[in-house]
């Protein structure tokens, strides 16, 4: 896997874009998070996970990160758009100051989300577990300061 580039060089290349930040966006963005997350969470209690369905907890865990991100993205006045926006997006993490280690899980996990999405790669109940571990430490820092 690619190193991740830091934020700062997505702002040069154009992929980050500075902007008025998009407070009503990022509003509906957080309120989509916290949707996601409760159905996520009655998903794991009332079928839970198993090899079937992993892929399904670690396709929904990205997609609640990644769109708790772009919230602050936006409400920090960034938008990213084209191709390897979403690796852009993960490295906003950094400059929110997450650690070198979340980062890097978190682009694993945008990898591996796209290994689910365009290739058909399949994960175990112990990697899932793994990424529920880390939404659940993660969601409250990136809902922390909400807009």
């Amino acid at each position: 896997m690619r190193i991740l580039r830091g934020f700062e060089e997505f702002v040069e290349s154009g992929i980050i874009r500075k902007r008025t930040p998009d407070l009503m966006r990022a509003k509906s963005l957080y309120e989509e998070g916290r949707k996601r997350k409760k159905f996520l969470d009655e998903l794991s209690q009332k079928i839970g996970m198993n090899d079937e369905n992993a892929n399904y907890f670690v396709e929904n865990a990205y997609d609640i990160l990644i769109g708790l991100v772009r919230a602050k993205l936006l409400t920090n006045g960034y938008y990213a758009s084209g191709n390897g926006a979403h690796e852009a997006e993960v490295s906003f993490m950094s400059y929110l100051g997450f650690s070198e280690k979340d980062v890097r899980f978190m682009n694993d996990l945008r990898y591996f989300r796209n290994g689910i999405l365009y290739y058909g790669k399949c994960f175990d109940v112990d990697y899932g577990n793994k990424v529920l571990e880390f939404l659940k430490r993660i969601y409250p820092k990136l809902m922390d300061e909400e807009e």
